[in-house]
């Protein structure tokens, strides 16, 4: 499966250049539209597939604490600048034949750029991503299903950090009209996921992969490991994916992550994975 690494190989050359000097297939469409919170207007980027076919799967993707956009940015917070990771994933999505949608849900609160390493407890509310982030992952499931090229009972969620700590939620959460995603990949989320599920417990209403490393330093893989575990001991249908060496964010494309050993070949398997998982689930 070394060909779909070669998706996250070539998004590491894409320089942060303005939109019109990109090749048209690594600029994205942006997009607009509300989240389920009922008062914010989201932006999206949308990653299309070359090959057009009436009504394929989509995949919704949600940025981690660090925001949608690379940290080169330098203030331009559009299409060309998103980071690294997200144009890989979206362009591999696209190849695979789905549309790829990724929300920006920091941006339009104010915070385009995200927020550094230990900055946890002093995050807004406005961003919590147990009870405000997963209404923008179905903004965008809602928005999804307006397309004519979508095939809406086919759209399945993923997140990264934050981000997935957000797709745990949300699909543990009652969906809008009873008509959620159909599955989800989780990328080394925080598990505590503000103690909502402490009491009742935590089970996804549809099928759930996470993937992490054992060398997180930001996040606990012990937490997720008991999380999941106690999930599937009550019927969820989650597992976890522990990746020995690997770090956060261990599929960057960026060479300071793709250096260690262990976040290369945890990229390679992850992909791999993510990509059987989704064509099993979603189709396409």
């Amino acid at each position: 499966m070394r060909l779909l690494s070669l998706a996250f190989a070539a998004a590491a050359c894409v320089s942060i250049v303005p939109a019109h000097a990109q090749p048209q297939s690594a600029v994205p469409e942006r997009v607009t539209f509300p989240s389920a919170d009922g008062k914010t207007t989201l932006a999206g980027y949308l990653y299309l597939p070359q090959q057009r076919r009436a009504r394929v799967p989509a995949v919704v993707m949600m940025h981690g604490r660090a925001g949608a956009y690379s940290s080169a940015a330098n203030g331009v917070y559009e299409a060309s600048t998103l980071s690294k990771r997200h144009q890989a994933w979206g362009e591999l999505w696209a190849a695979q034949g789905y549309v790829a949608l990724m929300v920006d849900g920091f941006g339009p609160r104010g915070y385009p750029a995200g927020f550094p390493r230990h900055s946890y407890d002093s995050r807004p509310e406005a961003l919590n991503e147990v009870t405000v982030r997963p209404l923008d992952a179905y903004g965008a499931l809602a928005y999804l299903r307006t397309r004519s090229e979508v095939d809406g009972a086919r759209i399945g969620l993923q997140g990264w950090s934050n981000g997935g700590s957000a797709t745990l939620a949300a699909m543990a959460a009652t969906p809008p009209g009873g008509k959620g995603f159909v599955a989800a990949l989780v990328f080394y989320p925080a598990c505590g996921l503000k103690d909502a599920f402490k009491d009742a417990g935590y089970k996804p209403y549809a099928p759930t992969r996470v993937f992490m490393g054992t060398a997180d330093e930001e996040v606990s893989p012990k937490r997720c490991k008991a999380l999941v575990d106690a999930s599937r001991e009550s019927g969820g249908d989650i597992t976890i994916k522990l990746y020995a060496g690997a770090t956060h964010s261990f599929d960057d494309p960026g060479a300071k992550r793709q250096s260690v050993e262990a976040n290369a070949e945890a990229t390679d398997d992850a992909v791999e994975r993510a990509v059987a998982f989704f064509r099993q689930r979603l189709g396409g």
